[in-house]
């Protein structure tokens, strides 16, 4: 991490978000943005307020309703000399794009030996919670992860996430950038006015404990605490709380570190359960720390099923009451 002591204002994670584009534009000229919205309204979370009226149309660029163009532009302008940073209106809506992200924009530097890289940061607001409509609250990041070449990035609060988003836009290849809609105004913490980075690649301690580690990321960092908190207080045991920050690549070093210190481990994760990230941590535990469990890892995961309307929303994400009992579980033995 790289620091230089600045001003320091409480932010929200999207006004963070924001502070880290415009920092990041003012010092490079390269640095263009483009998507649905993204200009004259701000974007549809307002990430991008007022960046269209400090650098102008021909840097922060609205585009027609079309994610495979938004990608593939990106891609060209990226072997071109720019750094531009597109967003996806809603993760849900990435889809169209899945093709120029797998089949040109993580293969580009393999296929032409080095000669380009593709520098372009994909920013998607994604997660249940908000009572959004259909496919726009979907937690698909596995299906990312298992793509050599792209970097999956997942900020849980405001500090993280200029610092995060600052690392991904001085990256030589792709990175996607997910930004959980529930942390984007669900507090403020102090954040640097000046520029700072946050290794990609590294998890972060939220909080140290002795006896379980829970693994997790985006908006069930929050959620996780508040249970562990709730857990702590009629007992004796503590929890150590890892946020992953980065999907892929994981911080194996991190992840084996507290396995062997607390020898138990339950991982949170809002995406269905099969096929999940949380599978690849349980991988990782097997390999290089598989001695030092002391109980079966558990899981808390949302439902094999799409994320259903709000009323049945809350049903659908992983609840306090799941995550403790998934702890006393871990402790049984």
């Amino acid at each position: 991490m790289t620091t230089i002591a600045a001003e320091v204002k409480k932010l929200t994670m999207v006004q963070a978000l924001t502070d880290g584009m415009r920092t990041m534009m003012k010092e490079d000229d390269s640095i263009i943005v483009l998507g649905e919205d993204v200009g004259v309204n701000g974007g549809v979370f307002r990430a991008t307020d007022g960046l269209y009226k400090e650098f102008g149309e021909e840097r922060v660029i609205d585009t027609p309703l079309a994610e495979s163009g938004i990608i593939g532009t990106s891609i060209g302008l990226a072997v071109n000399g720019f750094k531009p940073i597109c967003e996806m209106q809603f993760f849900g809506f990435i889809y169209p794009a899945f093709n120029q992200i797998m089949t040109h924009a993580t293969r580009l530097r393999q296929r032409t030996l080095g000669r380009y890289t593709v520098p372009i940061v994909i920013r998607a607001p994604y997660g249940a919670g908000v009572k959004a409509p259909e496919i726009h609250s979907d937690s698909v990041e596995a299906l990312f992860t298992h793509i050599p070449g792209l970097k999956v990035v997942v900020p849980s609060n405001s500090y993280d996430a200029k610092g995060l988003l600052i690392a991904s836009i001085e990256d030589p290849d792709p990175v996607l950038f997910l930004e959980p809609m529930r942390c984007y105004r669900s507090g403020r913490l102090d954040v640097p006015d000046n520029k700072y980075s946050l290794e990609l690649g590294k998890a972060a301690v939220v909080k140290e404990g002795k006896d379980v580690t829970i693994f997790t990321w985006g908006a069930m960092v929050s959620d996780t605490a508040e249970a562990v908190k709730k857990w702590e207080a009629d007992n004796h045991q503590t929890c150590e709380i890892i946020d992953l920050r980065t999907l892929y690549p994981l911080d194996k070093d991190s992840i084996k570190a507290s396995v062997e210190k607390t020898g138990r481990v339950v991982v949170v994760q809002e995406a269905p359960e099969t096929g999940g990230v949380c599978a690849d941590i349980i991988s990782v535990i097997n390999d290089v720390c598989f001695y030092y469990l002391k109980a079966p890892v558990q899981k808390v995961t949302g439902f094999d099923t799409s994320v259903p309307v709000y009323s049945l929303e809350q049903d659908y994400l992983p609840s306090m009451n799941k995550i403790i009992s998934s702890v006393k579980e871990v402790l049984r033995d």
